[in-house]
């Protein structure tokens, strides 16, 4: 099941919000070399070349699907590519700019992964990442707990997705130890207002849902889908109801 941006994009409101706290901190330079990990369809990386009129974006995406919607935002200072984290951190490449909005909770053990980054940016780069802190949100805990019981357990051979998100804690140590300054970390509730069960499935059903749906042949998901929604209703038994939805902020800028 690849990654559908029309039905990410359902709540393109409620996940814009973060990206505009997280730009907000970015200071303009000249001539930044700038890079986006997890550009997506590219909309939001383009509104970074708006904001910062002197800097040089490249978008980054893994998911073909996510940006064919790309292409007709290309200019002279933004171009995407098709590549991972990985890839990034391989090229060896140095930045002035890393942004990367909801992205990299998909790759793993951020211990690693955070300091092979923080190698990656210039002497005065500045970081900025945005993260749902997915063990601590409710419909995460939900959707574990499930994948947990069988016969779920059996039809996805015991495979689940742990969150990498690490405590903000570890970021800062990370950060500080890679020579960063002007730090801001925090941990922000982006709140959800549903009038109904479905809204809170479909919020969820185009972002940490997609890894299991795409391991279940149609009826596996049919099954999942229904008792899913039965424990979303269960839990929130009253509506409208609120899902405090918890991301957390990381910016610096290396000395």
């Amino acid at each position: 099941m690849p990654w559908n941006p029309e039905v990410y994009n359902q709540f393109k409101d409620v996940r814009f919000k973060p990206f505009f706290d997280l730009a907000s901190l970015i200071q303009a330079e000249e001539n930044m070399q700038a890079i986006d990990i997890g550009c997506g369809t590219g909309e939001q990386t383009a509104i970074l070349t708006e904001q910062l009129p002197n800097a040089y974006f490249t978008g980054v995406d893994s998911s073909p699907e996510m940006l064919q919607k790309s292409a007709t935002l290309e200019n002279d200072r933004l171009h995407f590519e098709l590549g991972t984290t990985e890839d990034l951190i391989a090229s060896g490449k140095r930045w002035d700019l890393i942004f990367s909005n909801a992205a990299l909770q998909w790759s793993d053990d951020h211990t690693t992964l955070f300091p092979n980054l923080l190698h990656l940016l210039n002497k005065g780069a500045q970081f900025a990442v945005q993260m749902p802190v997915q063990n601590e949100n409710i419909l995460n805990k939900l959707l574990l707990e499930l994948v947990n019981e069988e016969p779920f357990r059996g039809y996805l051979n015991g495979w689940q997705r742990i969150s990498p998100v690490l405590s903000m804690d570890a970021y800062a140590q990370m950060m500080f130890e890679h020579g960063l300054e002007q730090m801001q970390i925090m941990t922000k509730v982006y709140p959800i207002i549903a009038n109904d069960h479905d809204t809170l499935y479909n919020f969820i059903s185009g972002s940490a849902l997609v890894p299991y749906m795409e391991r279940l042949n149609t009826a596996q998901q049919e099954e999942f889908t229904k008792v899913y929604k039965a424990r979303i209703a269960a839990y929130f038994t009253k509506l409208p109801a609120i899902y405090a939805f918890k991301r957390v902020l990381l910016y610096g800028r290396k000395a």
